[in-house]
Order: structure tokens, then C-alpha cells, then sequence
């Protein structure tokens, strides 16, 4: 019998945009569909271009944008600051830094998450799951 706090998962519809190919699979692999128990599964869409970015979340259904700082030639990191300042209902924003010192980029485009490369297995999944319970009010689990 489940607890009477005990959500139901929800799931995700994740974007995921490099000018790369590998980055996006990267991305996909290392979080996977189910980056935590708490946290329903993801559906991936992938985007290779700014514009696609753009008319994807404008279509809505988006929870969560990861994106590549170091694409080309639209960087994900102009982007998050694009989403930002252009949508009221936006959804979450991560961005991938190739440099520590970047964050303050990441800072500025007002993304919600950073995720440092290369990714890390554990950390990835991680922040994901918790910027997705933000997003769709799945809670945290206690322990």
C-alpha cells in the first residue's frame, strides 16, 4: 500500500539540442529515460538547429530544454536567454558548459540548471530529476 503522499510519477517531454549529434546521444544515454524512481519517464525530442528549438517549444508540450552551450552557430546558452525573455510560460532551462567559468553565461540566460562537460553518470541524471519535480511537481522523496 502506498503512502498518502506518494505521487504517481509524471512524465516528461525533454528537448534536447546540439548541432552534434553525439552531444544529443550523449545527453539521452547518460540520463536515460527514467533518471530517477521518483520521476516519471521521458519522452526525447532532439533538435539540431536553433530554429527547431525555437518552433518546438513554441508548439508547447516542452517540460525541460537541454541545451548545448557550445553549439554552432546558435549557442544553447543565447537560446535559454531567447526562451527566456520571449515566453512567459517557458519550460525549464539546462545548459551544458564546456568551462566552469561559464556559468556566469548561464547565470545571464537565466537557465534554471547547468550541467558541466563531460557529463557525469551520477551528477547528470541528478539534476534533471530535480529540475523536472520543480517543473511538474513531482516532490522530492524524503529519506
Amino acid at each position: 500500500m502506498s503512502s498518502p503522499s506518494a505521487s504517481p510519477a509524471v512524465a516528461a517531454t525533454v528537448l534536447v539540442y546540439s548541432s552534434r549529434p553525439e552531444v544529443r546521444e550523449l545527453v539521452r544515454t547518460v540520463v536515460g529515460r527514467r533518471p530517477a524512481a521518483d520521476v516519471g519517464p521521458i519522452t526525447w525530442i532532439e533538435c539540431a538547429t536553433g530554429e527547431d528549438v525555437i518552433d518546438t517549444v513554441d508548439a508547447g508540450g516542452i517540460d525541460l530544454c537541454v541545451l548545448d552551450g557550445e553549439a554552432q552557430p546558435t549557442g544553447g546558452l543565447a537560446l535559454a536567454r531567447q526562451i527566456t525573455v520571449e515566453l512567459a510560460d517557458r519550460p525549464a532551462l539546462c545548459v551544458l558548459i564546456a568551462r566552469q567559468p561559464d556559468r556566469w553565461l548561464a547565470h545571464w540566460s537565466q537557465a534554471d540548471a547547468t550541467l558541466p562537460m563531460p557529463l557525469d553518470p551520477l551528477t547528470a541524471p541528478r539534476v534533471v530529476a530535480d529540475v523536472l519535480r520543480s517543473r511538474v511537481g513531482v516532490p522530492a522523496v524524503r529519506r
